[in-house]
């Protein structure tokens, strides 16, 4: 890791970093986060009974087509061509919760790290909007980044 922020020129300004010297690489980032909701809510996502479908369904391709957006949406952040996105979710009855995990890969000069954590975001909420009619009290939290890979500086994991 650096101390100093890439993303700023020597005179403070804010720039779009510079990649073309770097090697490509194989590059994969993981991020993960999770929702909470009332028991009630939870049983319609559950068993499928939600109002608008299949909310996981629809969070899950939200969530790639997010990925695939970060570039839009990050002003710095540049377009990467993703060579693979997944979303997966794990549901929790008794924390009546559901966590989702965003891997987001390519082969390049620069790291996922912000097309997985996006991804995770925006199926997270996805999933707030889809049951949002019978519970707008849904709490989304843990949002981080939980394993990079490639590049210069290697792997990360968190701890």
């Amino acid at each position: 890791m650096t101390d100093r922020l890439t993303h700023f020129d020597a005179s403070g300004q804010a720039h779009m970093v510079d990649v073309s010297a770097k090697t490509e690489t194989h590059r994969r980032a993981i991020a993960q986060g999770r929702i909470t909701m009332q028991a009630a809510t939870f049983s319609k996502l559950s068993e499928g009974t939600a109002a608008k479908g299949d909310v996981l369904g629809i969070a899950r391709l939200a969530g790639i087509m997010a990925a695939k957006q970060t570039g839009a949406l990050i002003p710095l952040c540049h377009p990467i061509p993703l060579t693979r996105v997944t979303v997966e979710f794990a549901t929790d009855a008794a924390q009546c919760s559901v966590t989702c995990t965003a891997t987001s890969e390519t082969v390049g000069r620069t790291g996922v790290e912000m097309e997985a954590l996006t991804a995770t975001s925006v199926a997270l909420l996805t999933i707030y909007d889809m049951l949002k009619a019978i519970d707008r009290g849904m709490v989304m939290d843990g949002i981080k980044l939980i394993e990079k890979h490639g590049g210069k500086s290697g792997s990360w994991v968190a701890e």
